[in-house]
């Protein structure tokens, strides 16, 4: 296994300081704040503006979620670094709470007022082109093909109809997280991590500590505490989304029940209400499970190792592994998310706006984002930038990310997981068998796709 070095992206604290508004995000919720701007050195130049210039300055409101006192100076440096890059269009950045601004904009897209530009989810992008509530990038990219920059499975989630209507921002991808420390008091060995389920089931009956009275004081692991139940499911379906852009629903396979079992076989073992009141101990930074000794294990997003960095006693207590099999030779299979950014149905500077999204998605953007937040961007080149990939943390991210899938939602069947999470809820809850629920699931979800094809 790799072991956890020093890592190379501290932010120091002189920059800039702003208020402390949380933002939901892909994963980053440290509270450091960027001290120092660092060189950016661009290794592939900016394209110059594709377009006529207006002989007035254009103003482009810009909005995000990005609010933290981490993530708000890093993307209000690149808006400056963009606005002192040219002479004709200025940008200003707007903070919204996360899905706040969404609503917001869809008001706004309605009543022909929208922001200029906007980061968004992207797992829905066809879903908003096949309402309209997106320009239609294909023209810009007609005169200004900057496809090869991305990571192909991101650049393939932008697509509806085989058009492109946003471009990806950044990403992420989920893996193990484990306590070194903890597995060498148990006897096991700490660079060999769990590689199968079972093997993680083993690992955590030796990592767990319950008192004479029969409270949980520490678990080796639970899937419902540190992953969900949709990691496993999926990670035992070789990460095929619930439902494909052909609309084929993948809910009730026998994998899936499999999985739903095994999920639920936790609680079973440990007493529902055990977990829940051991559950309700936990906190955040320095009370976070992981890092508070209270689990040895959990599945997050690689940028949950700044949390690590951050609040941990020490950071080389902890090391990272890929998600373990479902089975021996079933795959390391992960699930990605991420972020869009995209221009608005009926922005009134498109032209103006285009010209912000390459320069956000160029490489001196990308990697001042992926150098700050420790997070993984949507241009491969700099995924692969040697300053970054210094970092063994960040390296083992980036290289998760192959067996890392999409999976986005179709147009088929918007909002399937109203009709999906339910059902497996109430199987948890003990309230129906997991094959009755996937079984039900699986009939709701294809009633819907026949209703929208």
């Amino acid at each position: 296994m790799k072991k956890v070095k020093k890592s190379m992206f501290l932010l120091l604290a002189s920059v800039v300081s702003l208020s402390a508004l949380l933002a939901a995000c892909s994963g980053g919720n440290n509270a450091e704040e960027p001290a120092e701007a660092p060189a950016t050195g661009s290794e592939t130049p900016a394209e110059q503006p594709a377009v006529d210039k207006p002989k007035e300055k254009v103003e482009l409101e810009f909005w995000t979620h990005w609010g933290s006192t981490t993530r708000r100076p890093i993307i209000e440096k690149i808006v400056s670094d963009f606005n002192g890059s040219q002479d004709w269009i200025t940008v200003k950045h707007v903070f919204l709470p996360y899905g706040e601004g969404w609503t917001k904009a869809l008001a706004q897209i309605a009543a022909g007022n929208p922001p200029d530009v906007i980061i968004h989810e992207i797992a829905k992008v066809a879903q908003r082109a096949d309402k309209n509530q997106v320009e239609n990038l294909s023209p810009f990219l007609a005169k200004d093909d900057i496809s090869g920059r991305f990571h192909e499975n991101l650049f393939e989630a932008m697509k509806h109809n085989g058009d492109v209507y946003a471009l990806p921002f950044n990403t992420d991808t989920r893996f193990l997280f484990y306590n070194k420390k903890m597995f060498a008091e148990a006897g096991l060995d700490p660079e060999k991590p769990p590689t199968t389920w079972a093997e993680m089931e083993e690992y955590a009956k030796k990592l767990d500590k319950i008192g004479a009275d029969g409270k949980i004081e520490r678990l080796g692991y639970h899937p419902l505490l540190a992953g969900g139940f949709e990691l496993f499911m999926l990670n035992a379906g070789k990460g095929e989304a619930w439902v494909g852009v052909d609309g084929k629903v993948n809910v009730d396979t026998p994998e899936h029940v499999d999985a739903l079992k095994w999920v639920m076989s936790w609680d079973e073992r440990l007493g529902k209400e055990n977990v829940e009141t051991f559950k309700a101990t936990f906190g955040s930074k320095t009370s976070e499970p992981l890092i508070a000794g209270k689990l040895a294990m959990k599945a997050d997003v690689g940028t949950f190792w700044t949390q690590i960095r951050d609040f941990a006693a020490n950071r080389d207590d902890f090391g990272v592994a890929p998600l373990p099999e479902y089975k021996e030779g079933a795959g390391h299979w992960s699930v990605g998310g991420g972020f869009s950014i995209e221009i608005p149905k009926g922005a009134k500077n498109p032209e103006a706006s285009w010209e912000f999204l390459k320069f956000m998605t160029d490489y001196d953007a990308q990697k001042y984002w992926a150098q700050f937040n420790f997070d993984n961007v949507a241009n491969k080149e700099v995924a692969g930038d040697a300053d970054l990939m210094a970092d063994p943390i960040y390296a083992f991210s980036v290289e998760n990310l192959a067996v890392t899938k999409m999976t986005p939602a179709p147009v088929s069947a918007p909002d399937f997981a109203t009709l999906l999470n339910p059902e497996i809820e109430a199987a948890i809850q003990g309230q129906q068998s997991p094959e009755d629920a996937l079984a039900k699931a699986q009939k709701a979800i294809e009633d819907l796709v026949a209703q929208n094809q």
